[in-house]
């Protein structure tokens, strides 16, 4: 038995999901006492640094594209071959798409977008959210392993993963080209993004209290200074004042950056869904009673027209020696 971690690459490129999906199976399989193992469709060489028992690298020339039917057949075979007590995925596009075929074709169900767990008696048990973030539920498994569940971006931290010494095997599945039934398609809109906000280690957040898209600029100032991508929350997207792709929330993108300054943004539950994964929240709001300082480990009440400039003027000082 033990927690193998399915991880993703796009093109080559391993995806910052991945890492926190290795954490979180290294920490599950030290509190189920049993071995971590890892396995990609791709090229693992990273692996062999990894704290893991064994990885795999999933290679077929008919998984060079992805499709679902090829990707459930190859994962089938290597879980059939593993045996593991718990099967992790990131939450991915890619993983919603074939995941819940692989757990009808192994006869189990799949726990998504998982944002913690824990081990009782033996046995895992997930957390996940409903309406929205304002319900987490508890969820465990009646039936024989493997038990599957996919995991929440930011759920986990990549700083995390254990670095170690590890054997990377070579895992060919007997795949024919009649078992793809379908063309592989073009890459998820996830991956044609101009932005990859889950990538980014700083974001500057613009809010709602911005009050126009004049002043945009003033927030993209700071960002600027940070060395930060710039994000918003939906009424700024909805408004128009910025793309759709630039939306942080439980409707845009879930991110988990090393730092995550909120100008002007409230806090409705939508949006902390999407960045409560933080590790470093700083809200700047006039409003003290906003939500977003529940969540904030540091809060700046004030005015951000004041306070923005203020601090990204005193940012590119420090930046540049100045007193």
């Amino acid at each position: 038995m033990s927690v193998l971690a399915i991880l993703e690459q796009d093109r080559g490129e391993w995806r910052p999901i991945s890492w926190e999906t290795l954490a979180a199976a290294q920490k599950m399989a030290a509190e189920m006492g049993v071995p971590p193992v890892a396995a990609v469709i791709g090229e693992a060489r990273e692996l062999a640094s990894k704290r893991l028992e064994r990885a795999y690298a999933v290679e077929h020339p008919l998984l060079r594209d992805y499709t679902a039917d090829g990707y459930t057949i190859a994962l089938r075979q290597l879980i059939e071959k593993v045996k593991p007590l718990v099967v992790l995925f990131p939450h991915t596009y890619q993983v919603r798409d074939f995941a819940p075929k692989l757990a009808t074709a192994l006869g189990r169900v799949l726990v998504s977008d998982v944002v913690s767990h824990r081990a009782e008696n033996g046995q895992p048990i997930f957390t996940r959210q409903l309406f929205q973030g304002r319900l987490n539920v508890d969820i465990g498994f009646s039936g024989p392993p493997p038990y599957l569940a996919s995991l929440q971006a930011g759920a986990h931290a990549v700083d995390q993963v254990e670095d170690g010494i590890c054997q990377v095997e070579t895992f060919t599945p007997e795949l024919s080209p009649n078992q793809i039934r379908t063309r592989p398609a073009p890459p998820f809109r996830e991956a044609q993004r101009a932005v990859d906000l889950a990538s980014a280690e700083r974001i500057v957040c613009a809010g709602r209290g911005i009050q126009g898209a004049e002043n945009i600029s003033l927030v993209q100032r700071l960002a600027d200074a940070l060395g930060a991508e710039l994000a918003a929350s939906r009424p700024v997207c909805d408004s128009g004042w910025l793309p759709a792709e630039r939306q942080v929330g439980s409707s845009g993108q879930t991110v988990a950056p090393k730092l995550y300054i909120a100008v002007g943004v409230s806090g409705a539950i939508q949006h902390l869904v999407g960045m409560k994964g933080s590790k470093t929240i700083v809200a700047i709001n006039k409003d003290a009673t906003a939500p977003i300082f529940e969540i904030a480990d540091y809060g700046i009440v004030g005015d951000l027209f004041e306070v923005v400039p203020a601090l990204a003027d005193e940012i590119r000082a420090q930046k540049q020696g100045g007193p």
